[in-house]
C-alpha cells in the first residue's frame, strides 16, 4: 500500500505531465475502440438500407423465411408423423432467429385432383377441372369475405365447405354453393366439397401472406384443424405439400443477430434434410447477410490502414510525454539504482503507475470512441460535414477488446524511456548530462532512409501494376481502395520528416555562419539556441510535419477519390437525369410475336418467299413539356442506336450512332473540361451548319484510317444506310465509354496479323437528319436540373403529364448513394477524424513542449532580463524560435505533403476499374482544403504563442536569480 501512496504522490507532483499522458492514452483507446464501433454502425446502416432496397426493387418482404416439402405418395402415416415433428421443431426454433417473429404460418395442400360436379345438369360438364384442398393456419384473422359466408369447421351432411378466391370461379367455371366430387383412387375415398364464400386479403400490406390470392385459383380452402384431422392424420386424401412461413421483423436485425440467423437457417436445413428427400426454402435476406463477413473484414482492414498516420502521431506523443516525465525523474532513478534498487523494481513501480492511468483510459476511452464514431458518420468529405441520420452506435465486446489492446500497446510505448533510463547509475547520469547531445536513435540507425526506401519501392511496385492494368486491360474491380495506399505514404511522410531533421541543424549553422557579423543579439541568441538544441525540438517538429503533410495528403486523396467517383457517374449518365419515355407504336405485343413464331401451317408459297421485316412505326410524344418541368434548366433529345451498321467501301462494322440537337445538347450534357482537344461546344459548332456532318470516335478513325472530309455510310437492320461526312474526331463523348469491355471480342488485324481487343466506336450526327433520312425511333430525354431542384418533383411532373418512364438514370441520386458506400464513408470520415485528432495531439504536444521548455529555462530568461534584455526583445527571441522551429516545421510539412500527394495520390487509380473509369483518373487539388488546413494550424500556433507570452510576462527576475543561487 505504501508503494501505491508513493506513486500517487509522484503523479501529483507531475500532475500536468501525467494528465497529458492520460489524455494521450484516452485518445489512443478511443481511436482503437472506434474502429469496431464504426464498423458495426456503418454495416448496420448498410444492412438495413440493402434490405429496404431489396423490398423496393423486388416487392418482396426481406423478413421472409419460407419452407416447402413435397411428399411422394405411399407411407402416408410415416410422412404425416414427420410433418408433426417438423411443426414442433420449427415452432421452437423460430425464436432463435434473433429478431422478432411477426407471424409463423403453416399451410398444407393435397395433391391436385380431377374435380367433377355432383349435379352435372347444373354445371358445364364438358369443362376439365382440377383443384386441390388447402388449409392455412390462422388465415381467418387476415382475410375478408367478398361474397358468401364462412365455411363450417366440420363437414355438413358429409360435404366439406370451403372458401375460394374470385379467380377460382372463372378458372373452375363454377358458382358458390355448387357441390363437387373429388375421388382418390389410392385411398378409395370420395370427398364432396362446395365453395360457400369468396375471400380476399383484408390488408394488402399484411406480411402474413406469402402468396397472392390469385395463386389459389385452383384451391379449395378449408379449416386448418379440419384438414389436419381428416387429411394429415386421417389420410382421406394424399397430402402432397407442406409449407412453413415466418414473417420476421427485419428492421430489428443487427450485426449481432446475423450469426444467429445463419446458424438457425443451418439447423433448419439439417432437420429438413434428415426428414425429407427434397425441400425448398426462400430467405431473401440470406444472400445479403452472407456477404457481411467479408465486408466487415475489409472495412476493419481499411480503418486500420487509414489510421496509420494517427497511430504514429499518438505513438510519438505518448513516447514524448513519457520521455519528459522520465527526464525529470532520471536523477531520482539513478539515485535509486546507486542505492541498490534493481532495474526490475524501478520498472515495476512505473508499470503500476502506467496501469493506474491505463485503467482510467480503459474506462473512459470507449465512450469517447462512440462520440468519434458519430463524427465519422457525419463526414461527407475532408473536413466536410452534413446533416445525416445519426449512426446507431453501441459498445460491443470487440470495442472493449480493442480498447484493452490499445492500453497494452500504449503502456509498452510509455515504458520504453523508463527501461532506457534504468541503465544509468548516478555517476553515469551526471556524466551523460554533462556531455554534448548525441544523435537520435532514428538518425544513428538510418531509420529515415530505410522508411523512404520502403515507400519508394512500394511506389515503384504500384506504378508497375497500374501500367499493367492499363496496357493489358485487366480488371481491378470496383472502388475498393488498397489499404497499403495509405500506409506507404504515411511512412514516406515520416521518413521525409526525419531526413529533413537530419539536415536541418546544418542548415541552421549555415544561416548563423552567413550572418554572424550582422545578427542582432536576439536573433544571434535564437540561432545559437536552436542549433544547439537538436534533440529537444525534434519531437515537436515531427509532430507538426506529420500533421501538416498528412492533412494535405488526406485532403488531396479524399478529394481525388470523391471527384473521380462523381465524374464517373456524371459522365456515364450524360446529364443530371436521363430517361426513356414510352412511344406509342404498332408493334405487336411480345407474347403474340412468340405465338406467331410457334405457329405452323404456312403455305408453300409463304415459306419459299421471304417477307420483308416489319418496320415498327412510332408516334413521337410532345417534347415541349420536358422543357417546362419544374426545376429543369435545359432539356435535350438524344437518340442512341447501339448496333448501327457502318460501311466504308467494302469494310463493314458495328458502331453506336448518336443523334443530337447541337445547341440543346451543349446546354444539357455534362463533360469534364480537358478531355477533348477543344471545348465540346467547338465540336458542336463545327457540325452545326451541315445536316450530314458527323463527329466520329478516335477508335473508328484509327481502325479505318478516317479523317476529316471522308464520307461514311451508317444505317441499321431493316434501314438502308445514308451517307455522312466526317467533320471531326473525338476521344470522349458524354455517356460513351471508349474503353473495351470484358465481353469484347479479340480480333486479328488483317494488316499486321496481331491480336487486339475490339474497341467501341461512335458516330455523332444531327437528330433531324437521322430521323428524316433513316427512321423515327424513340430517343432519350436528357435533363439538366437547377441547383436546388428536386428529382422527385421532376419524376412526379413527368408522370403527371401522362408520360410512362421505361428507363431512368439520376446522376444526383447515384452520387448520394456512392457517398453512402461504407468504404467511401470510411475514407471521408477517418481522414477527417484522423486530421482532427492529429491537430489536437499536435496542439497539446506543442503547448506541453514549450511550457516545459520555458519553465526549464526560467533561470536563463531571468539572467537575460537582468542583463538588460527587454520584455519585447525576449518576445522577439521566442518568436524567432517559433519561426525557426514551428514555422520551419510547417514549411517542411507543406512541402512534404505536396511531394507525397504528387507521388502517391495517382496510385489510387488502381482502385478504379480502368474499363469503367471514364473519364480517366485525375488527381485533384482544391485550394479550399489547403486554406482550411492553414487556418486550423494558424489558430493552433497563435493560441500557443499567446499562452507562452503570458507565461514569460509572469517571470520575476529576482526569483530566477535566486533560483540560480540555490
Amino acid at each position: 500500500m505504501s508503494i501505491v501512496i508513493m506513486i500517487l504522490r509522484k503523479m501529483v507532483n507531475n500532475k500536468w505531465l501525467e494528465l497529458s499522458l492520460l489524455f494521450g492514452l484516452i485518445l489512443s483507446v478511443a481511436l482503437a475502440s472506434s474502429m469496431p464501433i464504426y464498423t458495426n454502425a456503418i454495416l448496420q446502416r448498410l444492412l438495413l438500407q440493402e434490405l429496404q432496397q431489396m423490398q423496393m426493387s423486388s416487392s418482396q418482404y426481406p423478413g421472409i423465411y419460407w419452407l416447402s416439402v413435397n411428399l411422394p405418395s405411399g407411407q402416408d402415416k410415416e410422412k404425416n408423423g414427420h410433418l408433426a415433428d417438423t411443426d414442433d421443431f420449427l415452432r421452437k426454433i423460430g425464436t432463435r432467429f434473433g429478431i422478432p417473429e411477426q407471424y409463423f404460418v403453416r399451410e398444407r395442400s393435397t395433391q391436385r385432383y380431377k374435380v367433377l360436379p355432383a349435379e352435372p345438369d347444373k354445371v358445364d360438364t364438358s369443362r376439365q377441372r382440377s383443384a386441390d384442398i388447402t388449409a392455412i393456419d390462422g388465415m381467418e384473422g387476415h382475410m375478408r369475405l367478398v361474397d358468401g359466408r364462412m365455411p363450417a369447421q366440420a363437414p355438413v351432411d358429409g360435404i366439406y365447405e370451403a372458401l375460394v378466391v374470385e379467380e377460382a370461379l372463372t378458372e373452375l367455371g363454377m358458382v358458390l354453393n355448387t357441390v363437387f366430387v373429388i375421388q382418390d383412387e389410392a385411398t378409395k375415398e370420395t370427398i364432396r366439397i362446395k365453395p360457400v364464400g369468396v375471400w380476399d386479403r383484408s390488408d394488402y400490406t399484411d406480411v402474413f401472406w406469402y402468396n397472392i390470392p390469385s395463386s389459389y385459383k385452383n384451391s379449395f380452402l378449408i379449416d386448418y384443424a379440419l384438414f389436419e384431422k381428416d387429411f394429415t392424420q386421417g389420410g382421406k386424401l394424399h397430402v402432397q405439400s407442406g409449407y412453413w412461413y415466418w414473417a420476421l421483423d427485419y428492421k430489428e436485425m443487427t450485426l449481432h443477430t446475423v450469426d444467429t440467423f445463419i446458424a438457425t437457417h443451418l439447423s433448419i436445413d439439417k432437420h429438413m434434410d434428415e426428414h425429407y428427400e427434397t425441400h425448398n426454402y426462400n430467405a431473401p435476406a440470406l444472400k445479403t447477410l452472407g456477404t457481411y463477413y467479408v465486408k466487415e473484414a475489409n472495412l476493419k482492414t481499411m480503418l486500420w490502414s487509414l489510421n496509420v498516420p494517427v497511430v504514429l502521431m499518438l505513438g510519438f506523443y505518448l513516447y514524448m510525454v513519457a520521455n519528459l516525465i522520465t527526464d525529470r525523474q532520471k536523477t531520482e532513478i539513478a539515485v535509486l539504482r546507486s542505492r541498490g534498487a534493481s532495474r526490475l523494481q524501478i520498472i515495476a513501480s512505473y508499470i503500476l503507475e502506467s496501469l493506474i492511468l491505463g485503467a482510467v483510459a480503459f474506462c473512459i476511452g470507449p465512450y469517447v470512441g462512440m462520440y468519434l464514431t458519430k463524427v465519422l458518420g457525419a463526414s461527407s468529405g475532408f473536413l466536410e460535414f452534413v446533416q445525416r441520420a445519426k449512426l446507431d452506435v453501441s459498445l460491443s465486446q470487440d470495442a472493449f477488446l480493442y480498447a484493452l489492446i490499445a492500453v497494452g500497446s500504449s503502456l509498452v510505448m510509455t515504458l520504453i524511456p523508463v527501461f532506457l533510463a534504468t541503465k544509468a547509475t548516478i555517476v553515469g547520469h551526471k556524466q551523460q548530462s554533462a556531455r554534448q547531445e548525441k544523435s537520435s536513435f532514428w538518425h544513428i540507425y538510418f531509420i529515415d532512409l530505410i522508411l523512404i526506401g520502403i515507400s519508394l519501392y512500394g511506389l515503384y511496385t504500384y506504378k508497375t501494376r497500374i501500367k499493367d492494368l492499363l496496357s493489358l486491360g485487366l480488371k481491378s474491380g470496383d472502388l475498393r481502395v488498397d489499404p497499403l495506399l495509405f500506409f506507404i505514404p504515411a511512412i514516406f511522410i515520416l521518413g521525409m520528416g526525419l531526413l529533413v531533421l537530419r539536415l536541418y541543424p546544418w542548415f541552421m549553422k549555415l544561416i548563423y555562419w552567413m550572418g554572424r557579423r550582422w545578427w542582432p543579439p536576439s536573433l544571434y541568441f535564437t540561432l545559437i539556441q536552436v542549433s544547439r538544441s537538436t534533440l529537444q525540438y525534434q519531437f515537436i517538429m515531427v509532430f507538426l510535419i506529420i500533421t501538416i503533410a498528412t492533412g494535405l495528403f488526406s485532403a488531396s486523396a479524399t478529394r481525388t477519390i470523391n471527384k473521380n467517383t462523381t465524374d464517373k457517374i456524371r459522365y456515364s449518365a450524360g446529364a443530371d437525369i436521363t430517361m426513356q419515355i414510352r412511344w406509342e407504336n404498332d408493334a405487336p405485343p411480345a407474347i403474340l410475336v412468340g405465338l406467331q413464331e410457334d405457329e405452323g401451317g404456312e403455305t408453300e408459297e409463304a415459306a419459299t418467299e421471304p417477307s420483308a421485316p416489319h418496320r415498327t412505326q412510332y408516334t413521337e410524344p410532345s417534347f415541349l413539356p420536358f422543357t417546362q418541368l419544374p426545376g429543369v434548366e435545359h432539356a435535350a433529345k438524344v437518340f442512341r442506336k447501339r448496333d448501327a451498321a457502318f460501311t466504308r467501301g467494302k469494310s463493314q462494322d458495328t458502331v453506336q450512332l448518336m443523334g443530337i440537337e447541337t445547341k440543346e445538347f451543349g446546354q444539357t450534357g455534362w463533360m469534364r473540361p480537358g478531355l477533348l482537344d477543344h471545348h465540346i461546344n467547338s465540336y458542336l459548332n463545327l457540325i452545326a451548319a451541315k445536316p450530314s456532318a458527323v463527329l466520329i470516335s478516335r477508335s473508328l478513325a484509327e481502325e479505318y484510317g478516317l479523317k476529316s472530309g471522308d464520307t461514311i455510310t451508317v444505317g441499321w437492320s431493316g434501314i438502308e444506310g445514308v451517307q455522312f461526312t466526317v467533320y471531326g474526331i473525338v476521344d470522349y463523348w458524354p455517356s460513351w465509354n471508349p474503353n473495351p469491355g470484358t465481353n469484347e471480342t479479340i480480333t486479328v488485324s488483317s494488316k499486321t496479323g496481331a491480336t487486339k481487343v475490339k474497341r467501341p466506336m461512335l458516330v455523332i450526327g444531327h437528330l433531324s437528319y437521322i430521323q428524316n433520312n433513316l427512321a423515327l425511333e424513340p430517343y432519350e430525354v436528357w435533363l439538366k436540373l437547377k441547383p436546388d431542384a428536386s428529382s422527385q418533383a421532376v419524376y412526379k411532373a413527368v408522370t403527371d403529364h401522362g408520360y410512362q418512364i421505361e428507363a431512368l438514370r439520376d446522376a444526383k441520386q447515384e452520387q448520394i448513394k456512392a457517398i453512402k458506400d461504407p468504404f467511401q464513408m470510411a475514407i471521408n470520415g477517418v481522414m477527417t477524424l484522423g486530421f482532427l485528432i492529429s491537430i489536437v495531439i499536435c496542439f497539446f504536444g506543442f503547448l506541453l513542449y514549450w511550457v516545459l521548455s520555458l519553465h526549464a529555462r526560467t533561470l536563463q530568461f531571468g539572467i537575460l532580463r537582468a542583463m538588460g534584455i527587454s520584455f519585447f526583445q525576449l518576445l522577439v527571441i521566442l518568436i524567432g524560435e517559433q519561426v525557426l522551429i514551428s514555422g520551419a516545421a510547417i514549411v517542411i510539412g507543406v512541402t512534404t505533403g505536396g511531394i507525397t500527394s504528387q507521388l502517391f495520390v495517382p496510385l489510387f487509380e488502381m482502385s478504379f476499374d480502368p474499363k469503367t473509369q471514364v473519364p480517366p483518373f485525375k488527381v485533384t487539388f482544391d485550394p479550399k482544403d489547403q486554406v482550411r488546413l492553414y487556418w486550423v494550424v494558424t489558430v493552433m500556433i497563435t493560441t500557443g504563442l499567446a499562452i507562452l507570452a503570458h507565461i514569460v510576462s509572469r517571470i520575476r527576475i529576482h526569483q530566477a536569480v535566486k533560483l540560480g543561487e540555490d
